[in-house]
């Protein structure tokens, strides 16, 4: 029986490869211990190696929209009215809790990935302009020459 830790992608290879060949092993036997141990290791090195962010709570609700054929007015029930669906979805206003209740209850989305921040969209400053002339207006002293 041999065992060895995973610490790189060659070591992780190599147990795959074993875990293929040993996956139908007998139940009880020596190598469906195997088996258990090394799927076990495998796990531990993939987590660690693979780590995934959560997704953004608005990126979710999309994909569960995608998934479910859902429009915007599907989740006026859920989030409110029409100005506030489209304020959520633009990342304008955040998730209340009574919303993240609704939403992980009628369409199933875990609370976890609803209670974590929105990252806000950049929004670009409209640059003021003088009245009447288009031109952006100056701001601090003027030096004349």
């Amino acid at each position: 029986m041999e065992i060895r830790p995973i610490r790189t992608p060659a070591d992780h290879d190599w147990a795959l490869r074993k875990i293929e060949r040993l996956w139908e092993a007998v139940p009880g036997s020596e190598e469906e211990d195997l088996l258990d141990v090394l799927t076990t290791l495998v796990e531990a090195y993939e987590e660690r190696q693979y780590q995934m962010d959560p997704p953004d709570p608005v990126e979710a609700i999309k994909f569960r929209m995608e998934q479910e054929s859902l429009t915007r007015s599907d989740l006026e029930p859920i989030l409110g009215t029409r100005a506030r669906v489209a304020e959520v979805l633009n990342h304008r206003r955040p998730l209340s809790i009574g919303m993240i209740r609704r939403l992980h209850d009628r369409l199933r989305i875990p609370a976890e990935v609803l209670i974590r921040e929105t990252r806000p969209k950049r929004r670009v400053a409209a640059k003021k302009l003088s009245r009447g002339t288009g031109k952006p207006e100056r701001r601090g002293p003027r030096v004349r020459s």
